[in-house]
């Protein structure tokens, strides 16, 4: 028995400190719900405080030991002299010049050829932009040129291995080349083909060959594609960027780009995005909630003890001494909650860091938290709780002896807001006490309805991602996009390439697509963009409206996804300047005739025969989108192998499923996750609610037995208050729900994805439904205490 909490002779411990474990273990049950909720809050901080510092942590030390790129400036073909005079650029710590290709690989393991890119690999010497990790095998020997690295994603993909070989057109021409090793590059972290909106490793490879080998491949000795360029500390982007345009324009340059538009990159640096605005939202959230829960519990506990107070104050108790030793419970409180969320907020994010490593390629991806973030968890959790806390002591400490040892008056109902309702005759006794009590404490009743709507709003916000991802996936691929293949060229092609693809087995329908590389201006606003020829009538590959209606550009007139137009400052009727960067790089003022709704990437459409009229090079196309016959898949993908300009394929129902994948797989834990915190607050608030509710009323209830009431009609009075409250918070959750979500939508929205904000009745649906099992389920959990009430004992405590 010493070893029992409700012991009265605790060794080591004082008196009030024996009270302490005393009450603790009273109200362990309420304690740990509330504990929970504390565990909830520092959990989804340390989850994505983690994640967000081992991102930064683990990007900046890669890009940073790989001597990552600051910008790239492709061009079509430069003199290798141009490399020593773009390196004289004020501001340029060092250039380095290369050859970069498309390609195409022929693999056994799948019918359809796979698009990818080959690169000249970085020099040896130390000073290499770029650097190549070595996953495994050794580089290529100077002098081979049938020897490559392999991108290791694609190589696992294909159960490729150093040693193997893989059959590849370049330039138009097929080899079989070696693979040496397999490699890892801070260009492809998130390997994404141009123009995908998700990573598909077995259709996109890249391959890395010796400098001189590429170079005679693509017709390009003494000569390079592409310049990257590192940028001394604290340089300026802009001066430099101009500087390579004007010494590169003669060469066919379409510009050079920055970090924030190397695909991979863009894509990471979205993803740190995100989990700042969770990491900014969603705790504070849970130790609100906490917070107020811990109030809510002390103060009643206050009083519950009023005599027990008077009689310590009255004993020479100190208020020091009272207010200390309520602190104690919340600190304990805290703690529990604290040290919870630590072990829970580590778990998640080690297992979310093996997540990420499917998606984002780093060497290495250690989920490690500074310091700091432990710091302002344990800071933030115990200023939340011990702010309750005081609130609650500080009552108890300025109780009187006197008055303390007197029963507080009772509660007068005839001036409460609504008190009219008890007096309604339509209404039995029981539902009017339960309304009384609810008149009785409207503070409290406020702060209960206020945590359940706080758990179904986080549960609507949070479920509407599935909603808005359901209509970005249907939009994308059912509505704008509804080609079965786009075949992509080397370079552009005359439309006899068309005509050729149109005769391939298989194809159904063929439509012309031209990309061209596009500066726009509105005053001293300028964005890149892709402009895209579409044909008229465009039935596979479209711009849409948000309703899912065609928005075909008219002729001499250009149509723009909203986010494109909103960037720029521009809507329908006004024009812009558009600089094309290839070719005869003309320079036009054109009407903006319609804006377009595109949740993935940004668009910018004319008619193809009206950018060929500006581009002056005749019926030219890049690419074409396919709409094709299942049943002879097998032989137009042999026909696409063999054809020498096809640079790749992309294909739509592949891409749907990887893209479904990718959600279900990332935001699909996210979503458990965030569903089960949104849970624990529900069952924090309700449970504590119902558990108050009891203490409060047990001679009541024990009373209203005695007086022959069955137990299910004392249940009822007991429940059904928390029942009332549980259906008044609904709506107003659904409401603060629909807030976040647009919250959310905006604040995680992005240059590559823009979250439609909707939601669907089956969401608010659910999350009631959550909300009502967890209600009922705490409710029942404080029933069995009611069906075992001792009314003896309970009478004789009240007297």
């Amino acid at each position: 028995m010493v070893n029992d909490p409700r012991h009265p002779l605790i060794p080591g411990l004082n008196k009030l400190d024996r009270k302490l474990v005393r009450d603790l273990w009273a109200m362990r049950v309420q304690i740990i719900a509330i504990a929970l909720v504390i565990a909830a809050g520092v959990a989804v901080h340390i989850v994505a405080a983690g994640m967000l510092d081992s991102l930064k942590l683990t990007r900046a030390t890669y890009y940073d030991r790989h001597q990552f790129a600051d910008i790239w400036a492709p061009v079509v073909r430069a003199p290798e002299a141009l490399a020593i005079d773009a390196g004289a650029i004020p501001g340029v710590r060092a250039v380095e010049s290369r050859v970069r290709s498309a390609a195409q690989f022929s693999l056994d393991t799948m019918e359809a050829p796979a698009a990818g890119e080959v690169l000249s690999l970085p020099q040896a010497n130390g000073s290499a932009i770029n650097r190549i990790f070595l996953v495994e095998g050794r580089m290529p020997l100077a002098g081979q040129r049938d020897e490559i690295l392999l991108l290791e994603t694609f190589a696992i993909a294909h159960g490729l291995e150093p040693g193997d070989t893989i059959e590849a057109t370049i330039y138009g021409a097929r080899d079989r080349l070696r693979i040496t090793g397999l490699a890892l590059s801070p260009e492809y972290v998130y390997a994404i083909a141009p123009g995908q909106i998700v990573p598909d490793p077995r259709m996109f490879g890249v391959a890395w060959m010796e400098r001189e080998a590429l170079a005679q491949a693509v017709d390009r000795d003494g000569a390079f594609t592409e310049l990257v360029v590192q940028l001394q500390p604290g340089a300026q982007t802009a001066p430099v960027i101009a500087a390579l345009d004007q010494l590169l324009e003669p060469y066919g340059a379409p510009g050079a780009y920055t970090r924030e538009d190397q695909i991979s990159d863009a894509f990471v640096s979205s993803e740190i995005d995100q989990l700042s605005t969770m990491a900014s939202f969603l705790p504070p959230i849970f130790l609100a909630v906490a917070a107020v829960l811990v109030n809510v519990v002390l103060a009643r506990l206050v009083a519950l003890e009023r005599t027990e107070i008077g009689l310590m104050k009255a004993f020479g108790y100190r208020d020091r001494d009272v207010v200390i030793h309520y602190l104690k419970f919340a600190s304990i409180i805290g703690a529990i909650g604290f040290i919870t969320g630590l072990a829970l907020g580590v778990w998640l994010g080690r297992s979310l860091a093996e997540l990420y490593t499917e998606y984002y390629r780093f060497p290495y991806l250690i989920f490690s938290l500074r310091p700091e973030v432990y710091g302002v968890a344990a800071l933030v959790t115990f200023a939340a709780i011990g702010g309750a806390g005081i609130l609650a002591a500080w009552s108890a400490a300025r109780l009187d002896p006197a008055i303390a040892m007197r029963p507080p008056p009772p509660p007068d109902y005839s001036q409460a807001l609504g008190a009219g309702l008890t007096r309604w005759k339509r209404i039995d006794h029981q539902t009017r006490m339960i309304l009384r009590q609810i008149l009785r404490w409207p503070q409290r009743s406020a702060i209960t309805i206020g945590g359940i709507a706080v758990s179904a709003g986080l549960l609507i916000s949070t479920l509407f991602f599935l909603d808005s991802m359901e209509v970005m996936i249907g939009s994308y691929f059912d509505v704008a996009n509804r080609q079965d293949i786009t075949v992509s060229f080397n370079q552009p092609r005359s439309r006899e390439a068309l005509y050729a693809l149109e005769r391939m087995p298989g194809v159904l329908t063929a439509e012309p697509v031209r990309h061209v590389a596009v500066r726009l201006r509105n005053g001293p606003v300028e964005e890149r963009a892709a402009l895209t020829g579409l044909p008229r009538e465009a039935q596979l590959s479209r711009a849409v409206t948000a309703q899912g209606e065609g928005i075909e550009p008219p002729p001499g007139g250009l149509v723009l996804s909203q986010d494109l137009a909103q960037r720029l400052g521009v809507s329908a009727g006004e024009t812009i300047e558009i600089e094309v960067t290839e070719g005869r790089r003309p320079v036009l003022e054109i009407p903006v005739s319609g804006v377009s709704t595109s949740y993935i990437g940004s668009s910018l459409n004319m008619q193809i025969d009206d950018l060929n009229r500006i581009m002056g090079e005749g019926r030219v196309i890049t690419g074409a989108a396919l709409r094709i016959d299942r049943d002879q898949e097998a032989r137009l993908y042999s026909a696409l192998k063999a054809a020498p300009g096809v640079a790749g394929l992309s294909l739509q129902t592949q891409a749907e499923e990887m893209f479904i994948d990718i959600m279900d797989q990332s935001l699909g834990t996210s979503i458990f996750i965030y569903t089960l915190f949104a849970g624990l607050i529900a069952v924090g608030v309700v449970y504590n609610s119902v558990r108050i509710s009891f203490s409060e009323r047990e001679t009541e209830l024990a009373v209203l037995r005695v007086l022959g009431f069955t137990r299910g009609e004392v249940a009822y009075v007991l429940l059904g208050e928390i029942a009332v409250l549980t259906l008044t918070a609904l709506p107003v959750g659904a409401l603060a729900g629909a807030g976040l979500a647009f919250v959310f939508a905006e604040a995680m929205s992005s240059d590559l994805f823009r979250l439609p904000y909707v939601i669907e009745a089956r969401t608010f649906a659910y999350a009631a439904g959550v909300v009502i099992f967890v209600a009922i389920s705490s409710a029942l959990m404080v029933r069995s205490r009611l069906d075992k009430l001792d009314m003896v004992a309970v009478l004789k405590a009240g007297e």
